[in-house]
């Protein structure tokens, strides 16, 4: 009777799955604004999320730490009831959970990011996207202050105002007002023709103006900007000239 124990014990034990290794194997879930970051990449930082029938409201999560995602292989679920739409247009496909119904492909989620940042529930594995679903979100107002950037590349910055610092990104949408005479000029060069009484630029440029006079100082610079917090989204970016 013994070696039939013995024999079963081993068999089971044989079979037996480390608690450690079915932790590696089961999927997370977070929510969070969604970024591209080039290809098939995304960046997000999780966020707590409430909902309330149509919308989700994301929370900050103190301490959370970004995450960067492949999602090539994906599932992609969208809130609109076609894949290539760019507005929900009065109709949505939403779960009881609130979540996008619409069976897309990655691709869809590509292009809806270059539009900019998608609000989304992400299930992963490791650096992989399993399944991303679109959620409806509310978006904050922007809200105007005075701080420093600096450039972490062509779409991203960091922040320094009010006591914190934050990682801003932004998109073509963006709004770029200049003290210089050309768009195009380096960071606060030649005299300030286009700044105001209050030191602020006026002239109207774009987002890849902002990009380009950025790449000509490796210092943080004086500005006023438009964010969307949560989203941490900038709308709209004004050089400042000297410490007015």
């Amino acid at each position: 009777m013994r070696p039939l124990v013995f024999a079963i014990a081993l068999c089971l034990g044989a079979v037996a799955v480390p608690a450690e290794a079915a932790e590696a194997t089961a999927t997370k879930a977070v929510y969070g604004w969604a970024w591209s970051t080039g290809g098939t990449g995304i960046r997000l930082t999780p966020m707590a999320a409430t909902y309330r029938r149509p919308l989700h409201t994301f929370k900050a999560i103190p301490g959370a730490r970004e995450l960067r995602l492949d999602y090539a292989k994906a599932a992609f679920r969208r809130v609109t009831v076609a894949c290539d739409l760019k507005e929900t247009e009065g109709q949505v496909a939403l779960d009881r959970r609130g979540l996008g119904t619409t069976v897309c492909e990655p691709r869809d989620l590509t292009a809806e990011l270059a539009a900019g940042p998608s609000a989304v529930r992400v299930e992963y594995l490791g650096t992989k996207a399993v399944k991303i679903s679109e959620v409806l979100a509310r978006r904050d107002d922007p809200r105007t202050t005075r701080g420093t950037v600096k450039r972490i590349d062509d779409t991203t910055v960091l922040f320094t105002g009010a006591g914190r610092t934050l990682k801003l990104g932004y998109t073509n949408l963006m709004t770029f007002g200049r003290t210089t005479r050309r768009c195009g000029d380096g960071w606060l060069a030649g005299k300030p023709v286009n700044a105001n009484r209050h030191g602020l630029g006026k002239k109207p440029c774009q987002s890849r103006d902002f990009t380009e006079a950025l790449k000509s100082v490796g210092h943080p610079v004086l500005v006023q900007v438009d964010y969307v917090p949560q989203v941490n989204e900038l709308s709209g970016v004004r050089e400042v000239f000297g410490d007015a």
